[in-house]
């Protein structure tokens, strides 16, 4: 029970934290956000830090802090290209990724089917499977409410709510790649649970 209580409390510090700095790197994400096309953000939960691309690869490249190079440009393909999902569990699973802390936790899509802009979330590793939300964020003003396709990642599975801080009656958990919500969340996540 210690370690729960202890776990949750590092858990709302971390979200609380990372709630004011992705507040604050919002408008300097929109300044270098590409002008033409879709948007590819990742998002670091340790800390808020967000940065936004022109191509799926260059963002799946930040993510992994450059361990993956060769991601398809269009998240699309990276959905059903089994060498891509290969790398990335890989990447999650091994030693070198508990060493440099950058794991992919799940990505979502603003249209059905993996398209349109993506938000790729990371942090420090992969879900633990034992019943509690290990990581969460609450989006910011420019993804409220626009998630329509998820794929999880690091054994993760997703928890889509209608209100920041995990409130409201949740959907999930998306477990595999979903290219198409449903209607009861779709373009209406307002922040997304990791267990």
């Amino acid at each position: 029970m210690v370690g729960r209580k202890t776990r949750k409390a590092r858990a709302a510090a971390a979200v609380f934290a990372a709630a004011g700095a992705v507040s604050a790197a919002s408008a300097q994400a929109a300044v270098a956000a590409p002008e033409d096309g879709p948007r590819h953000c990742v998002v670091d939960l340790r800390g808020g830090e967000r940065s936004c691309f022109s191509s799926f690869t260059d963002a799946v490249a930040a993510a992994t802090d450059g361990r993956i190079t060769d991601a398809p440009a269009s998240p699309r393909r990276a959905a059903g290209d089994t060498a891509f999902r290969a790398e990335a569990k890989g990447l999650a699973a091994s030693a070198e990724a508990a060493r440099s802390s950058d794991v992919i936790q799940g990505t979502f899509f603003e249209d059905e089917n993996y398209g349109g802009d993506s938000l790729t979330v990371y942090g420090a590793a992969p879900c633990e499977k034992d019943g509690w939300v290990d990581y969460q964020l609450d989006l910011s003003d420019d993804w409220k409410n626009k998630i329509t396709s998820v794929q999880p990642w690091a054994n993760c599975w997703i928890w889509l709510y209608p209100e920041p801080g995990l409130n409201g009656d949740r959907d999930g958990p998306f477990k595999e790649n979903t290219p198409n919500i449903g209607p009861f969340m779709n373009d209406r996540t307002q922040s997304i649970g990791f267990s």
